[in-house]
């Protein structure tokens, strides 16, 4: 029977423990090789006995000064330890002795960037790219890419990862990492050609279609993105962000049941998440199919129940089929965490309106002003208010403001004409109507709508005759 390859290592490292006590007490006959340092460094480090760890390193450079890989070693240590000056001074001697070593240019750079001087770093690695080839080439480029992450020199990055996937076209941290940089640093027609130089010679490497499909969603080529992601799921059936993005798509392009069939398939291929059960909630929404999107919409909420959005987004399903209590009960938890959201406010008078309780919209519309002054909507929907309801002591000051926070739009003063109409000025609403049909004609139809009544002036009908002949309304 063979012994245990652990209990050995074990019983070596416990030899090595004493034979190093006996060495630092000056005990005769005692002696370590120098990959025996090697492994006491390495084994103190794990155990993160610094002290032991450095002394192991000193006296093992001190034993065997021409030592580059304990060199190296002690350099690491002074660096853990924040030493980084002393860690270059004694990267300087290991070079001397081995400049071949590619854990002398990492920890080179890893010194630099304590100190700061991002320039040597560089310097460093790219001296280390003119020297190595193969797997160490690339681990000096990846360096390379970190660095420039840290100083944001994003470009720089993207520049990096391009080079890996040259040398090694299937690289998987590069496709990966690629991906995301193409996206942030929009260099997707770039990305195109080098995922399509590689698809050539590798047209089973799934994340090269993945990144392609990406690349084209970036540029919003909808159609072409979907067929690339549909190669990466030919190939990999499980690759679940490729059913995610294709659902994206799909809903850019206004395809709603593709979108939810492709959506699904992420909540069975991965753990459920609030994101794609809104974004199925939204797809039903746009279908006009509001119990399915209230469903979705609600399992979305019980992940995030802080979203006040998700409740928003119920009670807007509820509006949009006439339920206006429901619609109130959700707002009423969309504003408990949000109070002072415009939206949430606006849909609250909305929904009170609807309900002929008028006084309660009135407030909410007031919170909408209140925070979005310049808001046309918040204005128009207080304004409409107040002429249902018949609360007209306040209105045309209410129009008056409207018109000059909004920076003069003309809607404004086809209000304070039906303000006018309706208090039974019609010399005045006469005049504010003369002035907005010169504004803009079009909009004499909102009038209209508020007050369908007022088609029985004959002015009214001569103003909007006038106009009709004079130019398109």
């Amino acid at each position: 029977m063979k012994q245990n390859p652990f209990r050995q290592d074990r019983e070596e490292i416990k030899e090595l423990l004493r034979l190093f006590e006996n060495l630092k007490n000056g005990r005769s006959h005692s002696f370590l090789e120098e990959e025996a340092f090697e492994k006491l460094i390495d084994y103190f480090d794990e155990k993160e006995d610094m002290a032991q760890a450095m002394q192991a390193a000193e006296l093992g450079v001190e034993i065997y000064p021409y030592s580059s890989a304990l060199l190296l070693k002690k350099a690491d240590l002074l660096l853990a330890a924040r030493q980084y000056k002393q860690a270059l001074e004694i990267l300087e001697q290991a070079e001397l002795l081995d400049s071949n070593d590619i854990n002398l240019f990492i920890l080179k750079t890893d010194a630099y960037l304590a100190l700061d001087q991002q320039s040597k770093a560089v310097e460093v690695l790219q001296e280390g790219l003119e020297l190595f080839t193969g797997e160490e080439r690339i681990e000096l480029l990846f360096e390379l890419a970190d660095v420039y992450d840290d100083y944001e020199e994003f470009e720089k990055v993207f520049d990096c990862l391009k080079l890996v996937l040259e040398e090694e076209p299937t690289n998987e941290e590069a496709l990966y990492k690629i991906c995301f940089w193409t996206d942030f640093t929009g260099r997707n027609e770039e990305s195109i050609r080098l995922h399509l130089n590689i698809i050539n010679d590798y047209p089973y490497s799934e994340l090269a279609w993945f990144n392609l499909g990406a690349a084209y969603q970036g540029l919003k080529l909808y159609e072409k993105s979907i067929d690339a992601y549909m190669y990466c799921i030919a190939i990999d059936e499980k690759f679940d962000y490729a059913y995610r993005n294709i659902g994206d798509a799909y809903i850019r392009l206004r395809k709603y049941k593709e979108a939810i069939e492709m959506l699904e398939k992420v909540l069975e291929l991965s753990r459920p998440e609030e994101v794609i059960h809104e974004a199925i909630g939204y797809c039903y929404d746009r279908m006009a199919q509001y119990a399915q999107a209230r469903f979705h919409y609600r399992k979305a909420s019980h992940m995030n129940p802080d979203d006040s959005k998700l409740f928003y987004k119920i009670a807007c399903t509820y509006m949009n089929e006439g339920q206006y209590e429901s619609a109130i009960k959700q707002l009423q938890q969309a504003l408990k965490i949000h109070r002072l959201q415009p939206d949430y406010n606006l849909a609250m008078g909305m929904a009170f309106a609807e309900l002929e309780r008028y006084k309660e919209a009135v407030e909410y519309f007031a919170h909408v002003i209140k925070q979005r002054p310049k808001s046309v909507k918040g204005w128009s929907a207080m304004l409409e208010c107040m002429l249902k309801s018949n609360m007209l002591d306040n209105a045309d000051e209410y129009a008056c403001a409207a018109y000059e926070a909004t920076g003069g739009k003309p809607i404004f003063i086809f209000y304070r004409a039906a303000v006018f109409f309706a208090t039974g000025k019609t010399k005045q609403a006469i005049h504010q109507l003369e002035t907005a049909m010169a504004t803009a004609p079009k909009m004499i139809k909102k009038l209209i709508e508020l007050q369908p009544k007022i088609l029985q002036h004959p002015q009214v009908v001569d103003l909007i005759a006038r106009y009709k002949r004079s130019r398109s309304i």
